[in-house]
């Protein structure tokens, strides 16, 4: 015959406790590692973009934006590469002017035109890089009132729709 203290019993229920906060902590930190690696792009995008997939999911969520469309941008942009450089000197992976290299020759009324923008290294970090681009869309979809503006507005200077209509034709072709 055994017998029970109450000791026994409360040493039972702090095992159980402790047991249960251990297991209810595994599964908050699954969840954020989960999120971490949340993909919300097609599978149809090249590895290429689907490389970046976390990031634009995190970044591309959090303003309301697709995932999709920011991969078909990221595509038109830099192919996926996140050392980018374009002749005009556009930076990394969403190809954002930068306010030293070349873009520092560009003049405005005021001064040199993108004074206010991060450098070069600092736009050659993936993730720095497509959190400062999809802001900016974000701003632009916001003050244009459409994607499609949006997206002229963030383009190369003199190509009209050119541009907008490009990345939007690969976002209706690839998206989920």
């Amino acid at each position: 015959m055994s017998l029970v203290t109450k000791e026994d019993t409360k040493s039972t229920d702090v095992k159980a406790t402790e047991s249960t906060k251990a297991s209810k902590k595994a599964t908050r930190t699954a969840i954020a590692a989960q999120k971490e690696n949340q993909c919300d792009v097609s599978d149809k995008y090249p590895e290429s973009i689907r490389q970046w997939c976390s990031l634009i999911t995190k970044y591309a969520n959090e303003k309301n934006i697709s995932p999709d469309l920011i991969a078909a941008l990221i595509w038109q942009e830099s192919g996926g590469d996140k050392l980018s450089y374009s002749n005009s000197g556009a930076v990394g992976l969403m190809q954002i002017m930068s306010r030293d290299g070349i873009a520092a020759t560009f003049m405005c009324a005021n001064g040199p035109c993108f004074s206010s923008r991060p450098m070069i290294e600092e736009l050659q970090d993936p993730e720095f890089n497509i959190r400062y681009g999809i802001n900016m869309l974000a701003g632009l979809i916001e003050r244009k009132g459409s994607i499609r503006e949006a997206l002229v507005a963030y383009g190369p200077m003199d190509v009209g729709y050119y541009y907008a209509d490009k990345v939007l034709a690969i976002y209706e072709q690839y998206k989920k």
